[in-house]
Protein backbone atom coordinates (compact mmCIF):
# COMPACT_ATOMS: atom_id res chain seq x y z
CA UNK A 1 0.00 0.00 0.00
CA UNK A 2 1.15 3.52 -0.78
CA UNK A 3 0.86 4.68 2.85
CA UNK A 4 2.88 1.77 4.26
CA UNK A 5 6.01 2.89 6.10
CA UNK A 6 8.67 0.79 4.38
CA UNK A 7 11.80 -0.40 6.19
CA UNK A 8 14.84 -1.92 4.46
CA UNK A 9 17.16 -4.12 6.54
CA UNK A 10 20.72 -4.79 5.33
CA UNK A 11 21.44 -8.39 4.42
CA UNK A 12 24.57 -8.74 6.57
CA UNK A 13 22.26 -9.73 9.44
CA UNK A 14 21.73 -13.01 7.56
CA UNK A 15 23.85 -16.13 7.30
CA UNK A 16 24.61 -17.69 3.92
CA UNK A 17 21.53 -19.90 4.18
CA UNK A 18 19.28 -16.87 4.62
CA UNK A 19 18.56 -17.32 8.33
CA UNK A 20 19.28 -14.68 10.95
CA UNK A 21 22.85 -14.93 12.12
CA UNK A 22 22.42 -13.14 15.42
CA UNK A 23 19.25 -14.58 16.88
CA UNK A 24 16.50 -12.25 17.99
CA UNK A 25 17.32 -8.67 16.99
CA UNK A 26 13.95 -7.18 17.81
CA UNK A 27 12.41 -7.33 14.35
CA UNK A 28 9.19 -8.45 16.00
CA UNK A 29 8.64 -4.81 16.93
CA UNK A 30 8.37 -3.99 13.23
CA UNK A 31 6.15 -7.02 12.62
CA UNK A 32 3.66 -5.88 15.25
CA UNK A 33 3.49 -2.22 14.21
CA UNK A 34 0.45 -1.12 12.24
CA UNK A 35 1.18 0.46 8.89
CA UNK A 36 4.81 -0.71 8.83
CA UNK A 37 6.30 -3.21 6.40
CA UNK A 38 9.89 -4.42 6.36
CA UNK A 39 12.14 -6.61 4.24
CA UNK A 40 15.79 -7.41 3.74
CA UNK A 41 17.54 -5.53 0.95
CA UNK A 42 18.01 -7.46 -2.24
CA UNK A 43 21.75 -8.04 -2.06
CA UNK A 44 24.65 -7.67 0.35
CA UNK A 45 27.06 -4.84 -0.40
CA UNK A 46 29.91 -2.99 1.32
CA UNK A 47 28.28 0.27 0.21
CA UNK A 48 24.56 0.66 -0.29
CA UNK A 49 23.55 1.91 -3.72
CA UNK A 50 20.89 4.47 -4.53
CA UNK A 51 18.92 1.75 -6.30
CA UNK A 52 18.89 -0.44 -3.19
CA UNK A 53 17.47 2.22 -0.89
CA UNK A 54 14.97 3.79 -3.27
CA UNK A 55 11.39 3.58 -2.00
CA UNK A 56 12.22 3.05 1.67
CA UNK A 57 11.26 5.34 4.53
CA UNK A 58 13.81 3.81 6.89
CA UNK A 59 16.97 1.74 6.77
CA UNK A 60 18.22 -0.57 9.53
CA UNK A 61 21.95 -0.80 8.86
CA UNK A 62 24.61 -3.08 10.35
CA UNK A 63 27.85 -2.89 8.36
CA UNK A 64 27.45 -1.33 4.87
CA UNK A 65 28.53 2.21 4.16
CA UNK A 66 25.90 4.87 3.58
CA UNK A 67 27.35 7.61 1.39
CA UNK A 68 26.20 10.70 -0.46
CA UNK A 69 25.82 8.49 -3.53
CA UNK A 70 23.61 6.12 -1.52
CA UNK A 71 21.28 8.95 -0.58
CA UNK A 72 21.16 10.64 -3.98
CA UNK A 73 17.52 10.74 -4.99
CA UNK A 74 16.29 9.01 -1.82
CA UNK A 75 13.49 11.53 -1.40
CA UNK A 76 11.35 9.21 0.69
CA UNK A 77 14.02 8.17 3.19
CA UNK A 78 13.63 9.72 6.65
CA UNK A 79 15.90 7.72 8.96
CA UNK A 80 19.05 5.60 8.86
CA UNK A 81 19.05 3.54 12.06
CA UNK A 82 22.60 2.38 12.67
CA UNK A 83 22.79 -0.91 14.59
CA UNK A 84 25.49 0.09 17.10
CA UNK A 85 27.13 3.33 18.20
CA UNK A 86 29.84 3.85 15.60
CA UNK A 87 28.77 5.92 12.62
CA UNK A 88 32.04 6.44 10.73
CA UNK A 89 30.52 4.32 7.94
CA UNK A 90 27.73 6.86 7.41
CA UNK A 91 28.10 10.24 5.70
CA UNK A 92 26.49 12.39 8.38
CA UNK A 93 26.56 15.57 6.31
CA UNK A 94 24.84 13.86 3.40
CA UNK A 95 22.11 12.61 5.73
CA UNK A 96 21.51 16.11 7.02
CA UNK A 97 21.47 17.62 3.54
CA UNK A 98 18.92 15.02 2.45
CA UNK A 99 16.67 15.57 5.46
CA UNK A 100 17.48 12.13 6.91
CA UNK A 101 17.87 11.35 10.61
CA UNK A 102 20.83 9.23 11.68
CA UNK A 103 20.29 7.28 14.91
CA UNK A 104 22.50 4.99 16.98
CA UNK A 105 21.90 2.51 19.82
CA UNK A 106 23.96 3.45 22.91
CA UNK A 107 21.67 1.59 25.31
CA UNK A 108 22.29 -1.67 23.48
CA UNK A 109 26.10 -1.59 23.53
CA UNK A 110 26.80 0.01 26.90
CA UNK A 111 27.05 -3.10 29.08
CA UNK A 112 28.27 -5.63 26.45
CA UNK A 113 31.21 -3.48 25.30
CA UNK A 114 32.15 -2.46 28.84
CA UNK A 115 32.10 -6.12 29.86
CA UNK A 116 34.27 -6.94 26.85
CA UNK A 117 36.87 -4.39 27.97
CA UNK A 118 37.04 -5.96 31.42
CA UNK A 119 37.22 -9.41 29.81
CA UNK A 120 40.27 -8.41 27.79
CA UNK A 121 41.89 -6.66 30.75
CA UNK A 122 41.56 -9.70 33.00
CA UNK A 123 42.53 -12.18 30.29
CA UNK A 124 45.70 -10.19 29.59
CA UNK A 125 46.71 -9.67 33.20
CA UNK A 126 46.03 -13.32 34.10
CA UNK A 127 47.90 -14.38 30.93
CA UNK A 128 44.94 -16.57 30.12
CA UNK A 129 45.76 -17.51 26.53
CA UNK A 130 49.40 -18.21 27.36
CA UNK A 131 48.37 -20.56 30.14
CA UNK A 132 45.83 -22.21 27.86
CA UNK A 133 48.54 -22.90 25.27
CA UNK A 134 50.90 -24.09 28.01
CA UNK A 135 48.37 -26.63 29.23
CA UNK A 136 47.51 -27.90 25.76
CA UNK A 137 51.19 -28.38 24.94
CA UNK A 138 51.80 -30.50 28.03
CA UNK A 139 54.12 -27.88 29.57
CA UNK A 140 52.47 -27.92 33.01
CA UNK A 141 55.79 -27.66 34.80
CA UNK A 142 56.53 -24.26 33.25
CA UNK A 143 53.62 -22.47 34.89
CA UNK A 144 55.84 -20.57 37.34
CA UNK A 145 57.28 -18.71 34.35
CA UNK A 146 53.86 -17.24 33.54
CA UNK A 147 52.92 -15.30 36.65
CA UNK A 148 49.88 -13.05 36.27
CA UNK A 149 49.35 -9.53 37.52
CA UNK A 150 46.86 -8.43 40.18
CA UNK A 151 44.87 -5.33 39.28
CA UNK A 152 43.95 -3.93 42.71
CA UNK A 153 45.49 -0.52 43.29
CA UNK A 154 46.59 -0.13 39.67
CA UNK A 155 45.47 2.61 37.31
CA UNK A 156 42.95 2.22 34.51
CA UNK A 157 43.02 4.98 31.91
CA UNK A 158 39.90 5.51 29.82
CA UNK A 159 40.15 7.54 26.61
CA UNK A 160 36.61 8.83 26.06
CA UNK A 161 34.44 8.84 29.17
CA UNK A 162 31.11 8.59 27.41
CA UNK A 163 28.33 6.03 27.49
CA UNK A 164 30.63 3.00 27.44
CA UNK A 165 33.47 4.58 29.38
CA UNK A 166 31.23 5.31 32.34
CA UNK A 167 29.93 1.75 32.32
CA UNK A 168 33.52 0.47 32.40
CA UNK A 169 34.07 2.55 35.53
CA UNK A 170 31.01 0.96 37.16
CA UNK A 171 32.09 -2.57 36.30
CA UNK A 172 35.70 -1.96 37.38
CA UNK A 173 34.78 -0.55 40.80
CA UNK A 174 34.90 -3.88 42.70
CA UNK A 175 38.46 -4.51 41.48
CA UNK A 176 39.87 -1.55 43.40
CA UNK A 177 41.27 0.25 40.39
CA UNK A 178 42.11 3.93 40.31
CA UNK A 179 40.44 5.40 37.22
CA UNK A 180 41.67 8.37 35.20
CA UNK A 181 40.07 9.64 32.01
CA UNK A 182 40.97 11.87 29.07
CA UNK A 183 38.02 13.50 27.33
CA UNK A 184 38.12 17.01 25.83
CA UNK A 185 34.33 17.31 26.02
CA UNK A 186 34.03 16.90 29.80
CA UNK A 187 34.74 19.08 32.80
CA UNK A 188 36.55 17.73 35.84
CA UNK A 189 33.25 17.76 37.73
CA UNK A 190 31.49 15.75 35.02
CA UNK A 191 34.31 13.20 34.96
CA UNK A 192 34.22 12.92 38.75
CA UNK A 193 30.47 12.29 38.57
CA UNK A 194 31.30 9.43 36.22
CA UNK A 195 33.78 8.00 38.71
CA UNK A 196 37.05 9.15 37.15
CA UNK A 197 39.72 11.80 37.57
CA UNK A 198 40.01 13.98 34.46
CA UNK A 199 43.61 14.26 33.24
CA UNK A 200 45.44 15.14 30.04
CA UNK A 201 45.98 12.42 27.47
CA UNK A 202 49.73 12.55 28.08
CA UNK A 203 49.34 12.11 31.81
CA UNK A 204 46.89 9.25 31.30
CA UNK A 205 49.27 7.40 29.01
CA UNK A 206 52.23 7.93 31.32
CA UNK A 207 50.41 6.81 34.49
CA UNK A 208 47.96 4.10 33.41
CA UNK A 209 48.65 0.40 33.77
CA UNK A 210 45.73 -0.33 31.44
CA UNK A 211 44.61 2.02 28.67
CA UNK A 212 41.13 1.48 27.23
CA UNK A 213 40.20 3.26 23.99
CA UNK A 214 36.51 4.21 23.95
CA UNK A 215 36.27 7.36 21.83
CA UNK A 216 34.66 7.73 18.42
CA UNK A 217 36.72 7.66 15.23
CA UNK A 218 36.84 11.18 13.80
CA UNK A 219 39.35 13.26 11.87
CA UNK A 220 40.70 14.40 15.25
CA UNK A 221 41.07 10.91 16.72
CA UNK A 222 42.58 9.18 13.66
CA UNK A 223 45.97 7.86 14.88
CA UNK A 224 45.36 9.57 18.22
CA UNK A 225 47.65 6.91 19.67
CA UNK A 226 50.56 7.32 17.28
CA UNK A 227 54.18 6.30 17.67
CA UNK A 228 55.03 9.25 19.92
CA UNK A 229 52.06 8.83 22.25
CA UNK A 230 52.43 5.05 22.48
CA UNK A 231 55.97 5.82 23.58
CA UNK A 232 54.58 7.62 26.63
CA UNK A 233 53.09 4.38 27.96
CA UNK A 234 54.85 2.31 30.59
CA UNK A 235 56.57 -0.88 29.36
CA UNK A 236 54.43 -2.80 31.87
CA UNK A 237 51.18 -1.35 30.53
CA UNK A 238 48.46 -2.98 28.43
CA UNK A 239 46.45 -1.34 25.63
CA UNK A 240 42.83 -2.34 24.96
CA UNK A 241 40.98 -1.09 21.89
CA UNK A 242 37.33 -1.99 21.37
CA UNK A 243 36.42 1.28 19.63
CA UNK A 244 37.82 1.69 16.10
CA UNK A 245 41.10 0.43 14.71
CA UNK A 246 42.42 3.61 13.05
CA UNK A 247 42.46 5.43 16.40
CA UNK A 248 45.69 3.50 17.02
CA UNK A 249 48.64 3.56 14.63
CA UNK A 250 48.81 -0.21 14.20
CA UNK A 251 52.35 -0.45 12.82
CA UNK A 252 53.68 1.60 15.72
CA UNK A 253 51.76 -0.58 18.18
CA UNK A 254 53.28 -3.73 16.68
CA UNK A 255 56.77 -2.27 16.98
CA UNK A 256 56.18 -1.35 20.63
CA UNK A 257 54.90 -4.84 21.46
CA UNK A 258 57.79 -6.59 19.73
CA UNK A 259 60.37 -4.36 21.37
CA UNK A 260 58.89 -4.89 24.84
CA UNK A 261 57.89 -1.25 25.21
CA UNK A 262 54.38 -2.49 26.04
CA UNK A 263 53.40 -5.59 28.00
CA UNK A 264 50.53 -6.56 25.72
CA UNK A 265 47.34 -5.57 23.97
CA UNK A 266 43.73 -6.66 23.54
CA UNK A 267 42.35 -5.67 20.14
CA UNK A 268 38.85 -6.13 18.80
CA UNK A 269 39.37 -3.62 15.99
CA UNK A 270 42.05 -2.98 13.37
CA UNK A 271 43.13 -0.35 10.88
CA UNK A 272 41.94 -2.60 8.05
CA UNK A 273 39.15 -5.09 8.60
CA UNK A 274 39.26 -7.98 8.26
CA UNK A 275 42.89 -8.02 9.32
CA UNK A 276 45.29 -9.47 6.73
CA UNK A 277 46.06 -13.14 7.59
CA UNK A 278 49.73 -12.29 7.12
CA UNK A 279 49.71 -9.36 9.53
CA UNK A 280 52.58 -9.76 12.04
CA UNK A 281 50.25 -8.94 14.94
CA UNK A 282 48.79 -12.41 14.53
CA UNK A 283 52.12 -13.97 15.49
CA UNK A 284 52.49 -12.24 18.86
CA UNK A 285 51.83 -14.17 22.07
CA UNK A 286 51.22 -11.05 24.16
CA UNK A 287 48.20 -9.95 22.13
CA UNK A 288 44.59 -11.13 22.33
CA UNK A 289 42.66 -10.55 19.11
CA UNK A 290 38.96 -10.67 18.22
CA UNK A 291 37.20 -10.09 14.86
CA UNK A 292 35.35 -6.89 15.84
CA UNK A 293 32.92 -9.13 17.66
CA UNK A 294 34.04 -9.57 21.25
CA UNK A 295 30.92 -7.77 22.49
CA UNK A 296 28.62 -9.76 20.21
CA UNK A 297 26.24 -11.51 22.58
CA UNK A 298 22.55 -12.30 22.43
CA UNK A 299 22.04 -9.47 24.92
CA UNK A 300 23.88 -6.95 22.75
CA UNK A 301 22.08 -7.84 19.55
CA UNK A 302 18.63 -7.95 21.06
CA UNK A 303 19.03 -4.60 22.81
CA UNK A 304 20.69 -2.97 19.78
CA UNK A 305 17.86 -4.23 17.60
CA UNK A 306 15.14 -3.08 19.96
CA UNK A 307 16.73 0.36 20.16
CA UNK A 308 17.16 0.70 16.39
CA UNK A 309 13.66 -0.57 15.65
CA UNK A 310 12.29 1.69 18.35
CA UNK A 311 13.87 4.69 16.65
CA UNK A 312 12.36 3.63 13.34
CA UNK A 313 8.90 3.29 14.87
CA UNK A 314 9.16 6.72 16.47
CA UNK A 315 9.82 8.19 13.02
CA UNK A 316 6.98 6.13 11.53
CA UNK A 317 4.67 7.93 13.95
CA UNK A 318 6.08 11.32 13.01
CA UNK A 319 8.18 11.75 16.14
CA UNK A 320 11.88 12.47 16.66
CA UNK A 321 13.67 9.51 18.27
CA UNK A 322 15.98 9.86 21.25
CA UNK A 323 19.43 9.00 19.91
CA UNK A 324 19.84 11.29 16.90
CA UNK A 325 23.43 11.94 15.80
CA UNK A 326 22.80 14.83 13.39
CA UNK A 327 20.66 17.13 15.52
CA UNK A 328 21.00 19.91 12.92
CA UNK A 329 18.67 17.97 10.63
CA UNK A 330 15.76 18.72 12.96
CA UNK A 331 15.61 22.18 11.38
CA UNK A 332 15.36 20.72 7.87
CA UNK A 333 12.06 21.50 6.09
CA UNK A 334 12.52 18.27 4.12
CA UNK A 335 12.57 16.23 7.30
CA UNK A 336 9.69 18.12 8.83
CA UNK A 337 7.56 17.44 5.75
CA UNK A 338 8.25 13.73 6.05
CA UNK A 339 7.41 13.68 9.75
CA UNK A 340 4.21 15.59 9.13
CA UNK A 341 3.20 13.05 6.49
CA UNK A 342 3.82 10.17 8.89
CA UNK A 343 1.80 11.88 11.63
CA UNK A 344 -1.09 12.35 9.24
CA UNK A 345 -0.95 8.70 8.18
CA UNK A 346 -0.82 7.61 11.82
CA UNK A 347 -3.83 9.77 12.66
CA UNK A 348 -5.83 8.28 9.78
CA UNK A 349 -5.41 4.70 11.03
Amino acid sequence: MADTFRVGVTRDFLKADGTLGFGDIGLGLLEEAAGVGWEFLGEEARELSAEQVAGYDALLVLGPRVTAATLAGAERLAVVARFGVGYDSVDVGACTAQGVLLTITPDGVRRPVAAAVLTLLLALTHRLLEKDRLTRAGRWGEKLEYMGQGVSGRTLGIIGLGNIGREIVRLAEPFGLRVVAADPYLTAAEAAAGGAELVSLERLLREADYVSVNCALTAETHHLLNRERLGWMKPTAYLINTARGPIVEQEALYEALVAGRLAGAGLDVFEQEPIDPGDPLLRLDNVILAPHAIAWTNEAFLENGRSACGSILEVAQGRVPRYVVNRDVLESPRLQQKLARYRAAEGAR
